[in-house]
């Protein structure tokens, strides 16, 4: 493996906390536009750190409108080996509660109107049973304190819906009868196309609310249900959101204490020989302008 280089994906809370840390400001370009924001450079715990704000300054960025190649393709092309990504999520079940955090192992995608691929001419068919990279979960459950104040859940299956308006209460009841765990709406195709570059990926997912599936009181029987008032929810929402997002801020720190310690580990993780056997066109067709454009991601194969 080449240099060990983090990429920070930061998401809702934790994007704006990240994007202020001081460093090297990154204004790449890429074959897909740019990405969402400048990609600072920095060091923390002796590691090289990149960090991206997902959704943009002032998190002007819907999920749906998120540029994921430009976004994943710009930390390839800056050598970045290895992400740590976070975003917010409604939970499914009672025992992942607002301000724990969860480490996924599983996704079920439902997004329809993203670039899932970087390949569009060529058929290049990644193996995709593990979206999430089993070294860097275990270095990021590894690095939990006993003291901490909160929950860390070592598994979970996120529930990736298109957005940007929230589920209904049908559609929540229906994704928990799947075995979803957790929804959201930023993990995919992020989580793809990070194995299509090559980039061992794991998410930390900060749970906020419950989602709209369960109701905060059951009412008398024979009652309807008293409606929450949206701007206490909010307040709470957001409340838990900022807990969450410090506690993730912390947990990414002590794990790149980790990675620094265990680099040996990280050339091992499987997404870095994602594509040697993925590439099912003849190459001697593929168009050399192609290969070109995308030649940080492949050419090593061509």
């Amino acid at each position: 493996m080449n240099e060990l280089k983090i990429g920070l994906i930061g998401g809702s809370g934790l994007g704006q906390t990240l994007s202020a840390s001081e460093g090297t400001r990154h204004e790449i370009e890429t074959p897909f536009g740019r990405p969402s924001d400048a990609i600072i450079e920095t060091t923390w715990a002796g590691t090289s750190v990149y960090i991206l704000s997902r959704h943009g300054p002032g998190h002007l960025i819907n999920p749906s409108q998120i540029n994921n190649r430009a976004n994943i393709f710009a930390l390839k092309q800056l050598g970045v080996t290895h992400i740590l990504a976070s975003g917010a999520v409604g939970s499914l079940r009672e025992e992942f509660k607002p301000r724990d955090l969860v480490i996924p192992d599983q996704v079920i995608d439902k997004t329809h109107q993203r670039a899932n691929t970087f390949y569009d001419k060529a058929a290049v068919h990644v193996e995709f049973a593990e979206p999430f990279c089993p070294v860097l979960r275990r270095m990021l459950l590894e690095a939990n304190a006993t003291n901490e104040p909160f929950t860390l859940h070592d598994r979970g299956c996120y529930v990736c819906m298109e957005g940007p308006a929230f589920s209904t209460r049908a559609e929540s009841l229906m994704h928990r009868l799947w075995g979803g765990d957790l929804i959201g709406m930023t993990a995919m195709p992020e989580a793809k196309l990070a194995k299509e570059a090559e980039i061992s990926y794991a998410l930390v997912a900060l749970v906020t609310d419950y989602d709209c599936w369960r109701s905060k009181s059951k009412p008398p029987e024979g009652q309807p249900a008293t409606p929450a008032d949206p701007h206490e929810l909010l307040k709470e929402i957001i409340a838990n959101l900022q807990a969450a997002t410090q506690n993730a801020v912390n947990l990414m720190k002590r794990t790149l204490e980790l990675t620094s310690q265990r680099r040996e580990e990280l050339s091992n993780c499987p997404a870095q020989r994602a594509l040697e056997l993925a590439i099912w066109s003849d190459k001697s067709q593929i168009d050399p302008a192609e290969v070109q454009r995308l030649a940080p991601l492949w050419m090593k194969y061509m």
